[in-house]
């Protein structure tokens, strides 16, 4: 079931209500997935890099002892930054367990997110110059007004409304899936994977790590990596049509393109519009009309597609 959405806008780096938008984008496709809500929002570039990372889960039984041995996590957390060379934190506590901070750092983000992730229950959800991860238990109007979402101003988005069928209701089952370990990239899927063993060993192997059994996590590394390698946002997603095997419809973004990429069976769900200063797609069309207040067409991109704009 699952719904995934996305929006873009085209005035090159203009700031609009991102989080207002894709928070009524995913509300409309509730019924796809009530059990949790996921966004991967972009800001302004920044020079500072920005971590979202979470301590625990929303349901993890709750005593002293373990918000004690929370709060030394997130102490082991700065201090960890701190000796890989981040200047600067500036740390928010947005819930009891999750954290957005900021801070200058010169080093590659591999080894800062592993000292950070050797820390017991820490997991990073994004980390990028622009890249912002939420995700949590809920509805998308429960997780926009936790984490004051409508306020977030910014350039594009992609979001996720998930039914658990194949694993916990939990926030490290939620989407939007960052590509670890580079910066700025995150992907939302509808689908299934067929060779995902596949593609996770030999990515593995690769010096990668996953912090789901999620399919989804493995296009987005495996779109990252390759873009490392050379290749172009569009042509690391073609190439993917050919390498990755199953029945999917995934989103992928970057610091300043999302594209979109439908299996050659074309049976999961996406409709699009692109109007002259945005473009909206998601698993609904009732996702669409609810952030643009005219009269609209939309098609359905057909199979074996992939469509790529950037800002």
């Amino acid at each position: 079931m699952c719904g995934i959405a996305g929006v873009i806008y085209k005035d090159n780096g203009g700031g609009h209500a991102v989080g207002h938008d894709m928070t009524r984008m995913l509300q409309s496709m509730k019924h796809r997935g009530p059990d949790s809500t996921g966004y991967a929002l972009y800001g302004p570039v920044e020079q500072q890099i920005v971590m979202r990372y979470k301590l625990a889960d929303a349901n993890d039984p709750r005593d002293f002892d373990f918000e004690q041995r929370l709060d030394h996590h997130q102490r082991e957390v700065e201090t960890r930054l701190r000796a890989c060379g981040a200047r600067g934190l500036e740390v928010e506590k947005e819930t009891g367990y999750a954290y957005r901070i900021t801070f200058d750092y010169d080093g590659e983000l591999k080894a800062l997110t592993d000292a950070v992730e050797d820390v017991p229950n820490v997991e990073v959800l994004s980390l990028g110059h622009s890249l912002e991860i939420i995700k949590d238990l809920g509805d998308a109007e429960q997780v926009s007004q936790q984490y004051r979402l409508d306020g977030f101003v910014g350039t594009h988005a992609i979001g996720h409304v998930r039914m658990a069928t194949e694993s916990d209701v939990d926030i490290s089952g939620a989407h939007p899936y960052w590509a670890y370990p580079f910066g700025d990239v995150a992907v939302v899927h509808n689908g299934q994977l067929t060779n995902y063993f596949h593609w996770k060993h030999r990515l593995e192997r690769s010096g990668h790590r996953f912090q789901s059994e999620c399919d989804s996590e493995v296009i987005a590394v495996y779109l990252a990596e390759k873009m490392s390698e050379g290749y172009s946002l569009e042509d690391a997603m073609r190439e993917s049509l050919d390498e990755l095997d199953g029945v999917f419809t995934y989103i992928c973004v970057t610091s300043d393109a999302l594209g979109v990429a439908k299996d050659a069976m074309a049976a999961k769900p996406l409709v699009l519009y692109e109007g002259e200063d945005v473009v909206a797609l998601a698993s609904e069309e009732i996702a669409i009309r609810a952030i643009v207040d005219h009269e609209i067409e939309t098609w359905d991109p057909y199979e074996g597609e992939v469509m790529v704009w950037t800002r």
